[in-house]
């Protein structure tokens, strides 16, 4: 009997958790995309006057017609180069272009403008996929703890294969429910961070122009 009730009391204290994360972000956002489970407000891409004040990087023609300026752009857009890489290979760059470093950095400033922001909606859409599933597990806790809550009041043994059965998936799915949970901290911290390398960028890229406006 007190196996029993223990097992109760666990299994109402993770269902409490389940209910209390899945009503944050809602809460969070009652009128917005019931999809986006992240505190920051969703935008559906980066405003340009947010990481540049420069000239009008479209001034300067096609920055995929440029092949040296679109391939560092895909360079500087790409995490696995280090934000220490930014000036060394902009400097290189500039060396290289010699009088005609302003036109191909601006190439370059509109290559990565586009580039990190193709990555961030391709990223938000996995963070709503993600939720999406998050809110299917969700569902289905609740289905299996009504159905063990069920099961429970109509057995007068303390234990049966049937309960310990349901008992040992609904927690599995609840753990699995928090492991995803806590995941969603970082994820939900990388459309902030590709805005960050895109104005990190546009600043080294700003700083070695020769006409700034």
């Amino acid at each position: 009997m007190i196996r029993s009730l223990a097992a109760a009391s666990a299994t109402a204290l993770l269902f409490s958790a389940v209910a209390l994360f899945c009503a944050a972000p809602l809460a969070a956002q009652p009128k917005a995309d019931p999809d986006w489970p992240c505190p920051q407000r969703k935008t559906p891409e980066i405003d340009l006057a947010q990481v540049w004040n420069g000239p009008d990087p479209a001034s300067v023609g096609k920055w995929t017609d440029d092949q040296d300026a679109a391939a560092l752009a895909v360079k500087l857009s790409s995490r696995r180069t280090p934000a220490k890489e930014f000036a060394p290979l902009l400097d290189g760059f500039v060396k290289e272009a010699g009088a005609e470093a302003d036109k191909g950095l601006l190439r370059v400033m509109a290559g990565v403008y586009e580039i990190i922001n193709d990555q961030r909606t391709k990223l938000m859409h996995g963070i709503e996929r993600y939720a999406r599933g998050q809110q299917r597990l969700a569902d289905r806790i609740r289905d299996e703890a009504d159905e063990l809550s069920k099961v429970r009041s109509s057995i007068t043994a303390p234990e049966t294969p049937e309960s310990r059965k349901l008992d040992e998936q609904l927690h599995w799915d609840t753990r699995i429910f928090d492991e995803r949970a806590k995941s969603l901290t970082y994820v939900c911290e990388t459309p902030v961070l590709l805005e960050q390398r895109a104005f990190d960028i546009g600043q080294q890229i700003q700083a070695r122009l020769k006409v700034k406006g």
